[in-house]
């Protein structure tokens, strides 16, 4: 049966959810602890800013992210990892621990 997104295999669902050059790499950053916007373009300073807004909408609205927005001026949002979001933590750090070895058998 295919889902939402087209895909009838798991992992095309899943690369289709935390795919591309960015979205792994934002939820890298948000596993330990929630972060600004302005924090997240600082670990990432190739992206675009709205390059990273609508990453981060997507990620959003598929249910990875939460986006918290305080009632100050100026204002204030932070972004961290929902419970599903959480979930894919040993994911991503298993892709961040096959990059670190793939770099040390390459000598990147």
């Amino acid at each position: 049966m295919e889902n939402k997104r087209g895909a009838n295999c798991p992992v095309e669902l899943t690369l289709s959810l935390i795919g591309g050059k960015w979205k792994g790499i934002i939820l890298y950053h948000l596993i330990e602890d929630k972060k600004r916007f302005g924090e997240l373009r600082k670990f990432m300073p190739n992206i675009t800013q709205r390059m990273l807004t609508k990453q981060l909408r997507e990620l959003e609205s598929d249910g990875l992210v939460h986006r918290k927005v305080y009632r100050v001026v100026p204002p204030k949002v932070e972004y961290s990892l929902t419970e599903q979001g959480k979930s894919l933590k040993n994911t991503i750090l298993s892709l961040e621990k096959w990059g670190k070895n793939y770099q040390k058998q390459r000598k990147l």
